[in-house]
């Protein structure tokens, strides 16, 4: 999808013209991957713009960062500030956040030590993840070919970006074969996520989803939704899930920042379910949106007012 500019992007405590936030070639982050991110959503709401778990995105980032050895030279409330400041500044109703801190400018070679930690902010436009349509019809999905990362190789709980090389070739793999997604396993050939999403299965009214261990990374909309869920009264278990139970549960669906709740409709061209969002993804699924666009009180304080 196409970005379309804003007026401005944060970097480093300066507000700056979208055109004039680069970077030098030979920043470490460009050579090593040496950078970690968040994703995080600002909706709009009959009562103002609001961004959705602003915190629990931050506190993820400085985890990140923390588990790459990382300092970032600015507080969580700092960044909180910024993103709000940002979605004001660039004239915002609803938008796409992008905080980043990586290795920039210093030196090369795999030691980073010496390279600078730069943090930036940028605001998107960016509509449905998977697409508008997604949201109700579902999207067809394969099973990649490529693993995630085994345990002690990658940190799979930093969003870091190394990391999304192995979801770009997930990605490309489903697009390639004309899928809109692809889902990957563990390394011991159990069920672990989407490119760039969290995943649940129901069967029998009981919703799965991988735990932490099946190398995925702690999703923030992935704990949302089994929130709601518990407090819908559905039974919510953390297992793992072997490929094949996929093929066979009532209902499939991903969640994310991007992808928000996106049934699934089909996998490896076995149809899910009904071939559409099923009830319960349908009552997950508007809870959901009915909270962060402010039709329903956030009871979870999940919204931050940012416009």
């Amino acid at each position: 999808m196409a970005m379309a500019k804003t007026k401005y992007v944060w970097m480093d405590g300066k507000y700056v013209e979208w055109e004039n936030a680069t970077i030098h070639i030979l920043s470490h982050v460009i050579h090593y991957g040496s950078g970690v991110f968040e994703g995080l959503r600002c909706y709009e709401t009959p009562k103002g713009a609001f961004i959705y778990r602003l915190q629990d995105h931050t506190n993820r980032l400085f985890n990140s960062a923390k588990i790459y050895r990382m300092d970032i030279p600015y507080s969580r409330d700092e960044i909180n500030k910024v993103c709000v400041e940002l979605i004001k500044k660039n004239e915002l109703k609803s938008a796409y956040l992008r905080p980043i801190a990586f290795r920039g400018y210093g030196e090369l070679g795999v030691n980073p030590f010496s390279c600078p930690v730069v943090v930036a902010v940028a605001t998107l436009q960016w509509g449905k993840y998977l697409g508008q349509e997604a949201l109700d019809n579902g999207v067809d999905v394969m099973v990649s070919s490529w693993n995630r990362m085994a345990p002690n190789t990658f940190p799979a709980m930093a969003k870091c970006c190394a990391n999304y090389m192995n979801s770009q070739l997930i990605k490309m793999e489903a697009i390639s074969y004309g899928f809109v997604e692809g889902i990957a396993l563990d390394v011991s050939g159990y069920v672990s996520e989407g490119s760039g999403e969290n995943l649940f299965a129901v069967k029998d009214k009981v919703i799965y989803t991988p735990p932490l261990h099946a190398t995925i990374l702690p999703g923030i909309t992935r704990n949302s939704v089994m929130m709601i869920a518990r407090d819908l009264g559905y039974e919510v278990v953390e297992s793992m899930i072997a490929r094949e139970f996929l093929y066979i549960a009532d209902e499939v669906f991903f969640t994310g920042s991007a992808a928000e709740v996106t049934p699934i409709r089909s996998i490896d061209k076995i149809v899910i379910g009904q071939g559409k969002a099923g009830p319960i993804t349908k009552d997950i699924q508007k809870t959901f949106f009915d909270i962060i666009e402010g039709r329903k009180d956030d009871k979870y304080s999940w919204l931050t007012k940012a416009g």
